[in-house]
């Protein structure tokens, strides 16, 4: 039996449609605003198939898109988010009126800069955030501080900090200038903080965090604020023909 015949979850679908996350698509439907052949939801534990007739506020669900990425370099001073209860600058209040809905993939702190992807499927940014697809984030972070080559080297067995486990990570000097260092970071979990956390562990204070790749899409030389796309062909072939529609 395909996919199609056995179903997916309600979120599941409005993610992929690129209308929202699975996580708001689930507020959507608790505030009443998703209805499935007439009725309205009350539960995101609902399974549709593409014979089901599925509607947003009182507009039908749009055609399937074909899945896209982009590379966007974040600067600091945006939150990954598309509402702030602070007031903060977004991101997606920064990208361009060009660009489609989108996500991101994973998140980048507020003063944390370099690549972040963004996509139209949402289906898509979560395997993509998952540990188990095993894609590498990259950084280049500066710190202030003594670094001790043997504890970045003992970082590779992963540590734990008030509790929380971090797996394997890759750390290197790059530089020093006084009491500045340049640090490489490679790992593929990317907890919240991670980078941070982890180095601050080690007695270092970070004062700039640039991520410079994720998986296999690089930050390169694309200026700072600038969006883009991945072509498609390229997409395919990173992802192994899976995970992009």
């Amino acid at each position: 039996m395909s996919k199609a015949e056995k179903g997916e979850r309600i979120a599941k679908v409005l993610a992929r449609a690129g209308l929202c996350s699975r996580r708001e698509a689930e507020r959507w439907i608790a505030a009443g605003r998703v209805a499935v052949n007439g009725q309205v939801l009350t539960t995101p534990a609902v399974t549709v198939t593409e014979g089901d007739a599925i509607v947003v506020d009182g507009q039908a669900l749009p055609a399937k898109e074909p899945s896209r990425l982009w590379r966007y370099h974040k600067p600091a001073g945006l939150m990954t988010t598309h509402r702030d209860p602070q007031g903060r600058p977004t991101v997606f209040d920064a990208l361009p009126a060009r660009l489609p809905r989108v996500v991101s993939v994973g998140r980048l702190d507020f003063n944390s800069e370099g690549l972040l992807l963004l996509t139209n499927d949402g289906g898509l940014a979560r395997t993509l955030e998952l540990p188990a697809t095993g894609w590498t984030r990259r950084y280049r972070v500066r710190a202030f501080g003594d670094v001790d080559d043997e504890a970045l080297a003992r970082l590779k067995a992963g540590v734990t900090i008030s509790g929380v486990r971090y797996g394997p990570i890759r750390a290197a000097v790059d530089s020093k200038k006084g009491a500045n260092v340049w640090i490489t970071v490679a790992l593929t979990e990317g907890k919240n903080r991670e980078v941070r956390r982890v180095l601050e562990h080690l007695g270092l204070s970070v004062s700039r965090l640039i991520r410079t790749a994720y998986g296999p899409f690089q930050l390169g030389h694309l200026a700072e604020g600038e969006v883009e796309e991945v072509p498609r062909k390229v997409l395919r072939e990173q992802l192994g023909g899976e995970g992009a529609r």
